[in-house]
């Protein structure tokens, strides 16, 4: 099997990367069809995916069997003032490499997420739901699910949130960075999701991705918690003695809105493969086991 990762130097393609190379993630083995796999991951600098003719000569006649695209503009604030660069990322990227995937008859892992949702539910959203984004960077990555929707049969749209890996920053290093150098943290308690540790993800998407169950799916650690939720038992886990005090999202107004509940259920995972997602608290046990913060 030939694998193309695009983004490869993110948290999940990171991740994939490594289950792919040793057979085996946290959850357990990956499926025996990954054994000597052929990995390609160029970095960014040699490979412009949002540009048609870096992605044709790199895919065209490549003989790929599956392309993941980990990349994406993420930057949630900067993406309100920097639309064309969001769109850059978030569409026209996914648009090519769902066009070279179909040309080349190969299937297309695509990561979204939930802020495709208005945050507005009470009940954890489902694929089926209908998507309804606030913000510059939600707008883009439903333009994005459609663009590959629209260019290639083949494909696998994989929603996820609260992500943290192992590589770059994330919520949890910073949280233990603040409270280790401060000796206290506020952190919102009125924003709910699910947090997802991205070799969970990573397992779940390379499990899909054997199937010819094409389609949106959404892919977290299972369980609802808040920010401040999270970061109570952060620090817990890693015995960081410090105050953590809850307050509300107006005490840390943004420029880009955030959904107050976009907590996503894991449906299709469930009908399809099963859902072997583990507990939000025992993927982050793991973690912080594994990184030693």
């Amino acid at each position: 099997m030939k694998i193309l990762i695009v983004g490869e130097g993110g948290q999940l393609g990171n991740e994939l990367q490594e289950i792919l190379r040793t057979g085996q993630a946290q959850i357990g083995p990956i499926p025996a069809e990954y054994k000597d796999a052929e990995l390609v991951c160029p970095h960014f600098e040699d490979f412009d995916a949002s540009d048609k003719e870096s992605v044709d000569a790199m895919i065209n006649g490549a003989g790929f069997d599956l392309i993941i695209n980990c990349a994406a503009y993420t930057a949630v604030d900067a993406a309100e003032d920097n639309v064309l660069d969001a769109r850059a990322g978030n569409v026209v990227i996914p648009q090519l490499l769902a066009m070279a995937a179909d040309a080349n008859n190969c299937k297309l892992v695509h990561i979204s997420t939930d802020y495709v949702f208005n945050g507005q539910g009470t009940r954890p959203y489902l694929e089926t739901d209908q998507p309804a984004p606030k913000s510059v960077y939600g707008i883009t990555k439903l333009e994005g699910e459609r663009m590959v929707q629209n260019f290639c049969w083949r494909h696998f749209i994989m929603r996820t949130s609260w992500l943290y890996g192992q590589v770059g920053n994330n919520f949890v290093k910073t949280i233990t960075a603040a409270a280790r150098k401060n000796g206290k943290v506020k952190v919102v308690n009125d924003q709910l999701g699910n947090p997802t540790n991205a070799n969970d993800l990573a397992y779940e998407i390379l499990k899909v991705a054997l199937t010819d169950n094409y389609g949106v799916y959404h892919c977290t650690n299972n369980g609802i918690c808040s920010w401040y939720d999270f970061t109570c038992e952060i620090l817990r886990l890693t015995g960081i003695e410090a105050e953590c005090e809850p307050c509300s999202s107006d005490e840390f107004p943004a420029k880009a809105p955030r959904p107050a509940y976009s907590a996503l259920e894991n449906q299709k995972l469930a009908q399809t493969i099963g859902d072997e997602m583990r507990d939000w608290k025992d993927a982050i046990a793991n973690y912080c086991e594994i990184v030693k913060l």
